[in-house]
């Protein structure tokens, strides 16, 4: 399913501008996801007043701004200070709609949820998002455009077929330490707080698997679609989880691996309990601890 999304052909002004949507949430998942696990910022959002509410929005702006000035997430060039004006405002809505998608998904937000409390959490948990968004470009180095690039693929390609059995090896070893250590860095900053036993407790069996889907996708989204660094390479290895779905579902596998070590090493869980308690919050963890493996993939 996600290699037919992947291969649909669009318009070229559409499919740029879809890519560089793209390139912009990967980089506000990359950057933001840590603050989604915070008890913390979920109080501060739920008793926030509108006045502040509106002094946030702006100060995040400003910060935006500042940072498209020197880069952004798109790839063209800002000549003028309304480009970099007008690509805040779409930053800041792509920091907006993401933090939204993912505290619905983790039920931060429900039915039950007033509308202020609900607009409290999603700005304050927007900020690393928009700023993410902004320097996306800058957390991973990017794919240049080239105009031989069919030339280069062809000749990447034929090149790859003809790698030993040696080097496929060393590439899934590589991605699978990638993976590993990129999951485990952020679980090791997210297993020790209550946060994970809280969402834990709130779980149902059809948000977990909503959970398992967007990890899957976020993390295909991140190496395969983002335009960071090797994509182009990436999806031409060869091996036995070498394509990019297969990839994708292998270092999710990895990124659960990770979850359950990093619980049981600050004793969030234990094997005197239940199975449906590992499964949640084995879950609940590997969504950030994908995220992570997808960041560790693109930096070896």
């Amino acid at each position: 399913m996600i290699k037919k999304i992947h291969n649909l052909r669009l318009n070229p002004v559409w499919q740029k501008e879809i890519n560089d949507i793209i390139r912009g949430a990967a980089g506000g998942f990359l950057f933001g996801i840590p603050l989604l696990y915070t008890f913390e910022v979920w109080q501060a959002g739920s008793y926030l007043q509108p006045p502040l509410m509106l002094c946030i929005l702006a100060v995040t702006y400003c910060v935006v701004l500042f940072f498209n000035r020197i880069e952004g997430f798109r790839r063209k060039k800002r000549k003028t200070f309304s480009d970099a004006f007008f690509e805040s405002i779409e930053a800041l809505a792509i920091a907006v709609v993401c933090a939204t998608l993912i505290m619905i998904l983790l039920q931060r937000i429900t039915l039950q949820t007033s509308l202020e409390e609900a607009l409290g959490k999603i700005i304050f948990e927007s900020v690393p998002f928009a700023i993410g968004v902004a320097l996306s470009r800058l957390i991973l180095s990017e794919d240049e455009p080239n105009n031989s690039s069919d030339d280069q693929d062809k000749n990447q390609h034929s090149t790859f077929k003809k790698s030993s059995k040696k080097a496929r090896v060393n590439d899934t070893l590589s991605d699978l330490s990638g993976t590993m250590t990129g999951a485990m860095i952020i679980a090791f900053s997210i297993a020790p707080t209550d946060e994970v036993t809280e969402l834990g407790v709130a779980s149902s069996p059809p948000w977990l698997i909503a959970i398992i889907f967007a990890s899957l996708l976020i993390s295909y989204m991140i190496v395969f679609v983002a335009g960071f660094s090797r994509q182009k390479e990436r999806r031409q290895h060869q091996g036995l989880f070498q394509a990019p779905e297969s990839e994708t579902i292998f270092s999710y596998l990895i990124s659960l691996l990770a979850s359950v070590l990093m619980l049981l090493f600050f004793q969030k869980l234990s094997f005197a309990d239940p199975w449906f308690l590992w499964m949640r919050y084995t879950i609940l963890l590997g969504l950030p601890a994908s995220i992570g493996g997808a960041a560790g993939r693109l930096a070896v």
